[in-house]
C-alpha cells in the first residue's frame, strides 16, 4: 500500500513540476513570436509604402500580409496575458 502511495506521490510531484516548467516555456516563446510578428509587420509596412510607389500589381498582397502579421501579432499578445494571468 505505502509503495503505491509512494508511487502515485512522485508521479503527481512530476506532473506539477513538468506543467510549471511548461508554462514558462510558453511565456518565453509567445515573446519571442511577438518580437518575431513585429519585425515581420515592419517589414511589411516597408513593401506596402514601396508597392504604393512604385509597383502598384503587389499592394494587394503585401496588405494581406500585413493584415496576417497584426492577426498574429494579437493572437500571441493575447496568449502571453492569458499565460501571465495564470500564475
Amino acid at each position: 500500500m505505502k509503495t503505491k502511495l509512494t508511487i502515485l506521490l512522485a508521479a503527481g510531484l512530476f506532473f506539477a513540476v513538468g506543467t510549471q516548467a511548461q508554462g514558462r516555456h510558453d511565456i518565453r516563446n509567445d515573446r519571442m513570436d511577438i518580437r518575431h510578428d513585429r519585425n515581420d509587420i515592419r517589414h511589411d509596412r516597408r513593401d506596402v509604402r514601396y508597392d504604393r510607389a512604385f509597383d502598384r500589381r503587389d499592394l494587394a498582397h503585401d496588405r494581406r500580409d500585413l493584415y496576417h502579421d497584426r492577426r498574429n501579432l494579437r493572437f500571441d499578445r493575447r496568449d502571453l496575458n492569458r499565460d501571465r494571468n495564470c500564475y
